[in-house]
């Protein structure tokens, strides 16, 4: 019997999770994937929203600007790059102008501080790319990056390390209340918990149902995204977004963190929750939407499209409370943008209800809140390189060439708390395959690596999903 059971693992979950091992519980982490951040988490903008847009009031708009500067102390105790770079909100007429001019107002309101609104001049300063048709800006400083993979990773990583078990390939198929705890079935085993916390994502809405409660509907709302070569990535400076529309921020043309650019998302609601595909009109038009910001984006330096799915709720804002449908039972739904922004108060704030709901919670002495930091090898100078070489010849094999990564790195990945157990895992840890090629030459290489630390046959090795197998048999078998 666990305290707690925490379905899905999100970033939202992650970090939740990783909150309640701050306490003398139980935990179990449960994801029906074969990885951590395997759904909204690995495709979206990766922004830390100032916190300026959402409608004073609201959870998202109390919670992102809580979430935003908290982020420099986690990233500092996870080992995580997170960069403040700032944020921008172009104008290219008069009613722009006057939509920025109410997101500052907002901003006001939600005690986002340092914002200003730059004239044309102020803003070529910052960007000098910048289309030559943009008449102003709403400057936010404290907008950043990050990558939420990374993140969600090392929050799974952090709780493991303090006691939370992780169960993956879990899908949840029923929740059953049996007197004062809960009955979790999967397609694996009945988990016993005495409470529940639902942070499923886009399927949010039937781990509710589950329990008898169906007061909210989710809809998937996908975006399709254009990832550029490094060569593109200085383009522009801060993260740039248009004029909001009733569909969202639109397009937005950023740096990522690991110095790729990222342009996209376009916006479009769908029926299909497992639908990621990305569509020739869809990475047209974001190409095309585009210009409005750079009108010279040299897409010719593309070297990946993905979509991304959000979870849009019904009610307009952050679902998170204890069900009334099911006491001990708590919802965290609808965590659409800014919910990566929100992520650490939205964790914080599960936490407060949690307490509301379970008065006895006593806070664990041995809580480790830093997780083993990484080796990055080529963020090392060439003394540290030397000395690292000479303690683990492993590293002084680079394995991808594109991202400089050694094999060093993907065996540490492999064998952490919450470590990689497929190709994307590994990708998403240390990002061999993230460059130019995508993996075409390091791709079996890290396939005989993991196959090796999991002590498998290479042809069980998959890509991604449970059923994703990459090999078949060798080429010249029986010759």
């Amino acid at each position: 019997m666990y305290d707690v059971a925490v379905i899905g693992a999100g970033i939202i979950g992650s970090f939740v999770a990783r909150e309640l091992s701050k306490y003398d519980l139980d935990i179990v982490l449960i994801e029906k994937d074969t990885d951590i951040a395997n759904g909204t988490t690995k495709a979206n903008s990766a922004i830390i929203h100032a916190g300026y847009d959402a409608v004073p009031g609201t959870l998202k708009a109390r919670l992102n600007a809580l979430g935003n500067p908290m982020y420099d102390s986690v990233c500092k105790e996870l080992d995580v790059h997170f960069k403040r770079i700032g944020s921008m909100v172009i104008a290219t007429n008069q009613e722009e102008i006057k939509k920025i001019k109410n997101l500052y107002e907002r901003g006001l309101k939600n005690g986002i501080p340092n914002m200003e609104i730059l004239d044309a001049e102020k803003v070529r300063q910052k960007e000098a790319g910048i289309n030559e048709d943009v008449i102003g800006a709403l400057y936010a400083p404290t907008a950043g990056i990050i990558c939420p993979w990374e993140l969600a990773v090392a929050l799974a990583e952090n709780a493991a390390d303090n006691g939370v078990e992780i169960k993956l390939e879990s899908q949840v198929t029923d929740i059953e209340k049996v007197e004062n705890n809960y009955h979790i079935y999967t397609e694996k085993e009945k988990i016993k918990a005495k409470y529940v916390i639902n942070c499923g994502g886009l399927y949010s809405e039937e781990i509710s149902k589950m329990v008898g409660d169906k007061s909210f509907k989710i809809t998937p709302r996908r975006g399709e995204y254009n990832i550029l070569d490094k060569n593109a990535g200085n383009i522009v400076k801060h993260v740039i977004f248009q004029a909001p529309t009733e569909y969202g921020k639109g397009v937005i043309v950023t740096p990522t963190v690991h110095g790729n650019l990222l342009v996209g998302p376009n916006a479009e609601d769908i029926d299909d929750k497992g639908n990621t595909k990305t569509t020739r009109e869809g990475i047209e038009l974001i190409r095309e939407v585009s210009k409005k910001t750079i009108k010279r984006i040299p897409f010719n330096l593309t070297i990946t499209s993905f979509s991304g799915l959000r979870a849009k709720p019904d009610t307009g804002d952050f679902i998170i409370e204890e069900s009334k449908a099911a006491k001990g039972f708590i919802n965290v739904a609808g965590i659409e943008s800014p919910g990566l922004s929100a992520a650490p108060a939205i964790a914080e704030y599960v936490i407060d209800i949690f307490k509301g709901i379970n008065c006895h919670l006593k806070g664990k002495r041995d809580f480790k809140p830093n997780r083993r930091p990484l080796i990055r090898f080529m963020e090392l100078s060439n003394e540290e390189k030397s000395r690292v070489i000479n303690e683990d010849p492993r590293y002084g094999r680079i394995i991808c060439r594109c991202e400089g990564i050694t094999e060093g790195e993907i065996v540490d990945a492999i064998n952490r708390n919450a470590g990689a157990r497929t190709l994307d895992a590994v990708k998403r840890r240390v990002r061999p395959g993230m460059g130019r090629c995508q993996g075409g030459f390091c791709g079996p290489r890290v396939m005989e690596i993991l196959a090796r630390e999991l002590g498998k046959d290479i042809n069980d090795i998959v890509k991604d999903g449970s059923q994703s197998y990459i090999l078949v048999d060798e080429t010249k078998s029986g010759l």
